[in-house]
């Protein structure tokens, strides 16, 4: 559960210091893009290599040796003075947070058999991410305000050393009792693959979606996910059982947690923005008002998670993804006036959405795949959040960033629009509105901010109802197909009586 904590504080203080981070590095956005791209791309690419090899070489082992490259590596960013050092750090990190990730969920699964003691568990980690969305702009904003921009991933190192030290002392060992060879071709075809798919989604806003790079990067890893998954079904010891996809419990809750990811990411992408440059809050500030969110993220996991158990997944998530979509729409209606009295209501409808989707969806996955080969299933779980999450940045963010562009043009004055033209963005519009300003020219710089605030609101309002149209089609999807309960008795003790699911 801490490692939950550890990937949502590194996220959020992540976030919280690229600004920091352009000023002292003197990075551009391409080099501030590669920052955070860099770490994504190394977890997604070995994501399910790791849960794999951790099935069959033991779990403990590599929780430690993911923590261990992900402290060291922290540490090591801390101290680098150019953006190309710190880039190669983080893809180190993500390394790490690849060998981390599925480790943690299939230790759960090993360790609480039962169902509802595996739910109540997996409850807690999702809290656990909650927590870490809370704290994370908190602690980033805080260090940035009185150390230097390496003190957040020294921070980093620490807590992930003193989280090490827990694992040591309290986590059982366990692994795939009948230890099946390595799946080589397995590992090889599932790392390349989905590092091109990934590749491809993170570059596409940069590339273009309809450019030869990009439609060549998805298709080379579309093509390698498919050829993988065919030589899963001719290999006498696959690393990932083909067949899970088969049953709805499986597929129908990873799709329910692509999209609701898809959805939270793209939208945390305009709502930070929106807070720090519409309303004008610091970093500190807008952490400190998103802890409402964090910690209905964090009892919806835990009560969702409960509710699972005794009333059925289908109807938890499915009533999670419709509170998320009405969130999204109500956030669609913000303005530059809207009173965060009003905001808190509507982030805590949100949290409260996404707590009641994404963990007991993660309980149905959990629970559809054997203890032995829980791993590579946990590890699935985490490609599908990231991949969700990845594309929910690029194409709400480029959806956004269109529309934008298109309710500025031809707005404003000459000399205005030439001022902001050099980067077409809210934050880059504002720049520009403070030089004109500097120059004595105050009209211009009134025009140029109000009109940038209006396209970005209008901007920001086509993303969360594009998310809210994603998380609709879930809904949907997930009273469809996903079953109310697993189609087999589990052998537990505490499920004795439970019924089978018809």
């Amino acid at each position: 559960m801490s490692t939950a904590y550890i990937a949502a504080v590194e996220i959020t203080v992540m976030n919280v210091a690229l600004p920091t981070l352009s000023r002292a590095l003197s990075a551009g956005t391409t080099e501030l893009q590669g920052v955070v791209d860099a770490y994504n791309l190394f977890l997604g690419a070995f994501v399910l290599a790791a849960g794999s090899l951790s099935d069959r070489q033991g779990r403990k082992g590599f929780l430690l040796l993911g923590m261990g490259i992900l402290g060291s590596a922290s540490l090591v960013a801390s101290w680098v003075d150019t953006s190309s050092a710190l880039i190669a750090a983080r893809a180190v990190m993500g390394l790490g947070a690849a060998l981390m990730f599925p480790t943690t969920l299939s230790i759960l699964a090993n360790v609480f058999t039962g169902r509802r003691a595996r739910a109540r568990a997996i409850g807690l980690w999702g809290a656990s991410t909650g927590l870490g969305v809370a704290t994370g702009p908190i602690v980033g904003g805080w260090l940035l305000s009185r150390y230097w921009w390496g003190s957040i991933f020294a921070f980093l190192a620490l807590l992930t050393l003193a989280i090490a030290v827990l694992v040591v002392l309290f986590v059982p060992t366990s692994r795939d009792p009948r230890t099946p060879p390595i799946d080589w071709r397995g590992l090889s075809l599932s790392s390349l693959g989905l590092g091109a798919f990934v590749l491809g989604i993170i570059e596409a806003p940069r590339w273009g979606w309809g450019s030869a790079s990009t439609i060549g990067c998805v298709t080379i890893g579309a093509l390698l996910v498919l050829v993988f998954l065919a030589v899963q079904r001719r290999t006498e010891h696959p690393m990932l059982d083909i067949s899970l996809f088969s049953d709805m419990r499986y597929t129908a809750a990873t799709g329910s947690i692509a999209i609701s990811f898809f959805a939270l990411n793209g939208f945390i992408f305009l709502i930070t923005q929106y807070m720090q440059q519409v309303k004008d809050w610091s970093a500190l500030s807008m952490g400190l008002r998103l802890l409402p969110m964090a910690g209905s993220i964090g009892i919806a996991s835990i009560v969702g998670a409960w509710l699972a158990v005794r009333i059925g997944n289908k109807v938890v998530v499915t009533a999670g993804l419709i509170l998320f979509a009405v969130g999204l729409v109500w956030a669609s209606t913000n303005t530059q006036d809207t009173a965060y009295s009003f905001m808190s209501v509507n982030i805590i409808v949100l949290g409260l959405g996404f707590g009641l989707t994404s963990t007991p969806a993660t309980e149905a996955i959990m629970g559809a795949v054997s203890k032995e080969k829980a791993g590579v299933g946990a590890a699935v779980n985490d490609a599908t959040r990231l991949c969700g999450a990845t594309l929910g940045v690029a194409v709400i963010g480029s959806m956004a960033s269109s529309l934008y562009r298109n309710k500025m043009d031809g707005t404003l004055p000459n000399r205005v629009t030439d001022a902001a033209s050099s980067d077409r963005s809210l934050g880059g519009a504002l720049a520009a509105a403070d030089k004109l300003h500097s120059t004595g020219d105050v009209e211009g710089a009134r025009q140029l901010s109000e009109a940038a605030t209006s396209a970005f609101l209008h901007s920001m309002q086509g993303g969360s109802l594009l998310a809210a149209a994603a998380v609709s089609a879930g809904a949907l999807m997930t009273g469809f197909l996903l079953p109310a309960r697993p189609r087999q008795l589990d052998s537990s003790p505490d499920l004795a009586a439970q019924v089978v699911n018809p």
